[in-house]
């Protein structure tokens, strides 16, 4: 039994083909569909990138006890566990968070790794004169990010120059290296088509259209204040960048199929999130409520145990479900501490595994879903406190903990899942705007593109019920209750 999970990180679900999307060449999206069971009802748990991470390897949700970071010493691990029983677990990736302060405990959970650099800002190539940038960039906030990111695309000339290209063929080599041996788990993970949208002219051509601005492939975290000529080049920027993408997808499939691998090893393809073009009048994530366009995720699993193909699946699932889908399928005890379900029967027969799921960012909305309706809980005041994080690794996305944060820590109880372990308690703030949105329901059925909010006190309730039973489930500190007026 062998298993290869290609992870994508910020893929669309609404711009697929296999999801309803008519003009964005990805030809081998299609065919993925016709050789998997498509999931109509992923969602996500922990946002963003790190937090999606570390629900991929520990099955259960992030998002109310801390922030971006890192793995914690109590945490179970999925490619860990299946090192620690036998079964080789090899990472190939050019997702640069990997290698900064918040995320630096996860690629060395697996056996082997490989790490491809110079995707968006990572610190690859040193230059103290500026680079020449090409137009302006409207990322101002984010200055360093973006000069790093135009001194590594001097060094991306050719398309095997590219991150995504190299990743691929790391994988690819992997595959076939050890197509014949068995127990093992792959785990091919690009950062495209995250942001910024950066693709061989190739890509590009497959989407014509007039376009007079300067230079924008990476757009502002905020609301739209761009041209609809801006917006829409974005989106064909964005759509090129994802039909490279594609075109990568197309050459894992052919080694699955010249190497005969459909028999013996279950195919995974996902990502950690959706993103915003310009829809709600908003860019990016992180800073708005989690609209479906970032939330609501595309998923396709291929079982060889069931067999099944080309089938649809309305199950409720999410990210914690993947770590124990995987132990299950090499025949592994799932830790008590994973909150996900393995999916082996949702596969073969659509069985349902959750009435509804949790999901959202540190200090933001607490989401719920049922399927039909999503309810977003803002917190009640300005402020959203009190608000702390629960860690044993005091990090940031990329700085450690401030002295100043630090001296106001105290120790905390343990909680279940900390294996006895008491953990630092810290307070933390939120760049999240949601008190501002408010609290919001839609009815997904009826308004699937979310204009429309919901005004229905008993479907309110129905939804503050499922809210509260997911947090209790998933130890909620007590101050989260408190901070959303619960």
């Amino acid at each position: 039994m062998k298993a290869i999970m290609l992870m994508f990180d910020t893929l669309n679900r609404h711009m697929l083909p296999p999801y309803g999307c008519n003009w964005v060449h990805a030809p081998n999206f299609q065919r993925l569909a016709e050789r998997t069971v498509v999931f109509d009802q992923a969602y996500v748990g922990s946002m963003p990138c790190m937090p999606a991470r570390r629900e991929l390897h520990t099955g259960r949700h992030n998002f109310l006890h801390r922030s971006w970071g890192p793995m914690e010493p109590f945490d179970d691990s999925m490619p860990e566990q299946l090192k620690r029983n036998g079964i080789y677990s090899h990472l190939v990736t050019d997702h640069q968070h990997y290698w900064e302060d918040g995320g630096c405990t996860y690629h060395t959970r697996y056996n082997s790794f490989e790490l491809v650099r110079g995707q968006e800002g990572d610190p690859w190539k040193g230059h103290v004169a500026n680079p020449k940038q090409s137009g302006n960039n409207k990322m101002k906030q984010m200055h360093q990010l973006i000069r790093q990111d135009w001194v590594n695309r001097e060094y991306i000339k050719e398309e095997m120059d590219f991150p995504q290209a190299q990743t691929m063929a790391k994988g690819l080599e992997f595959i076939r290296t050890n197509h014949e041996e068995d127990r093992w788990f792959v785990q091919i993970e690009t950062f495209d088509p995250h942001e910024p949208f950066f693709a061989m002219q190739k890509y590009r051509d497959l989407y014509p259209h007039l376009y007079n601005g300067e230079h924008f492939d990476w757009p502002p975290y905020g609301p739209v204040e761009e041209s609809q000529q801006e917006i829409d080049h974005v989106r064909y920027e964005y759509a090129a960048l994802l039909s490279m993408c594609d075109h990568y997808l197309g050459n894992l499939l052919d080694t699955m199929d010249e190497l005969e691998l459909w028999e013996d090893t279950m195919l995974i393809v996902n990502t950690d999130h959706g993103y915003l073009l310009g829809e709600h009048d908003w860019w990016a994530k992180s800073i708005m409520p989690f609209y479906n366009e970032i939330a609501h995720m595309p998923l396709f699993i291929w079982d060889p145990r069931s067999g099944k193909q080309q089938e649809r699946r309305s199950s409720l699932v999410q990210t914690i479900d993947l770590a124990p889908t995987l132990l299950d399928y090499f025949g592994l005890d799932i830790p008590a501490d994973m909150q996900g379900k393995a999916l082996k029967e949702t596969i073969a027969s659509d069985k349902e595994v959750r009435q509804a799921a949790l999901f959202g960012l540190h200090g933001g909305h607490v989401n719920v879903t049922d399927g039909r309706y999503v309810y977003m809980r803002a917190p009640i005041t300005k402020d959203n406190s009190p608000l702390y994080n629960y860690t044993l690794m005091p990090t940031h996305m990329r700085s450690l903990f401030t002295v100043e944060e630090l001296s106001k820590l105290s120790l905390h109880e343990p909680f279940s899942f900390t294996k006895g372990v008491q953990t630092l308690k810290i307070g933390a703030s939120s760049y999240n705007h949601s008190h501002a949105f408010g609290t919001l329901l839609f009815d997904v059925l009826e308004d699937p593109l979310q204009k429309q909010p919901l005004q229905d006190p008993e479907i309110e309730m129905k939804m503050i019920k499922l809210l509260k039973e997911l947090m209790e489930t998933n130890e909620a500190p007590a101050e989260q209750y408190v901070r959303l007026g619960l």
